[in-house]
């Protein structure tokens, strides 16, 4: 699907008549693809690269045509996990035209950074703004969902929300990548600054977005260091839980184990029965004591086979 828009007095506004200054493509068809080759001078290997979400962000200026494969945040996917990603997007510039092709999603100039836009370059550096800028916000609801994760896990007895927390740090991999490679972009546009043509005025939004740029790679990789560096320690967290709880239920069952034996023994009819010729006091101590005696074996034969077992492990390490 294509969309034009063209730059006037109020900003960047859907243009329905006549070639738009910026075109956006998503996911284009055939007769799309034939528009970029003409006019944008784009090949089959720059529309391919366009539309893999493996490339890795890079520019490409000769021939009057500066080509940019950029990485932008992926809408958040909730299901058991929340899944975070980035996706390509390439712009291609072409004297005063400007075009943005990706496979999916779509773009919005309606935010702040697009308000100041008189020409396509301004729309273009405009665009490396909102995306920087949305990776910081990624950034902040990554860390509130880290700080609620981490609040789960404190009383949690299950995997579940420790999985949530690795989809999470798994994620922030990837915008640590697409940082750090937008980041390459950005050095190599500013050191082709002139070549672009751009104006004093750009060239310090160019070295703004740049130090906005790095500032968010900076970010990224402290909240990925935190993540996956407390991993291990918030799995201890989940076992001590489950540890405090067997703990508990170990307690009760003590508690009643003597109670249910007195409870039994106090209640075996079947037992008075046999032993109706005895007296009761005789009977039942007779009973008691061989419970005991059998209690006891059953300790000594248990303890044997665990301290054999630890001898053959302790053989075997040696």
């Amino acid at each position: 699907m294509m969309t034009q828009f063209s730059i006037d007095d109020t900003g960047i506004v859907s243009s329905t008549e006549g070639p738009g200054q910026v075109l956006v493509f998503v996911a284009p068809d055939d007769r799309e693809k034939s528009i970029l080759r003409d006019q944008f001078l784009l090949d089959d290997y720059d529309l391919s690269s366009t539309l893999d979400p493996d490339e890795v962000p890079r520019v490409e200026a000769s021939g009057g045509r500066t080509f940019i494969i950029w990485k932008i945040p992926r809408s958040a996917k909730v299901s058991e996990a929340v899944e975070l990603g980035v996706r390509p997007v390439s712009l291609a510039l072409v004297g005063d035209r400007l075009a943005l092709v990706m496979n999916e999603g779509e773009i919005s100039f309606s935010a702040r950074e697009f308000r100041n836009c008189r020409t396509v370059r301004d729309v273009l550096l405009g665009f490396l703004l909102y995306t920087v800028r949305h990776y910081v916000g990624h950034l902040r609801v990554i860390k509130q969902m880290s700080s609620e994760l981490e609040k789960k896990i404190t009383v949690s007895m299950e995997n579940r929300h420790l999985l949530q927390m690795f989809a999470l740090s798994e994620s922030l991999v990837y915008y640590v990548d697409g940082v750090e490679g937008n980041g390459a972009v950005l050095a190599k546009l500013h050191s082709i600054a002139t070549e672009l043509g751009l104006d004093t005025r750009q060239h310090q939004l160019l070295e703004d977005i740049v130090l906005e740029n790095g500032q968010a790679a900076r970010q990224a990789n402290i909240y990925s260091s935190i993540l996956s560096g407390l991993m291990d320690a918030r799995g201890t967290i989940v076992n001590n839980n489950m540890n405090v709880l067997l703990k508990n239920l170990t307690l009760i069952n003590t508690v009643l184990l003597p109670l249910n034996l007195i409870a039994s023994i106090g209640g075996m009819s079947e037992w008075s029965m046999m032993t109706r010729g005895l007296d009761w006091r005789v009977s039942y101590g007779l009973f008691s004591l061989g419970m005991a005696v059998l209690g006891w074996l059953m300790w000594v034969i248990v303890t044997r086979f665990i301290d054999k077992g630890g001898a053959r492990r302790r053989a075997a390490s040696t």
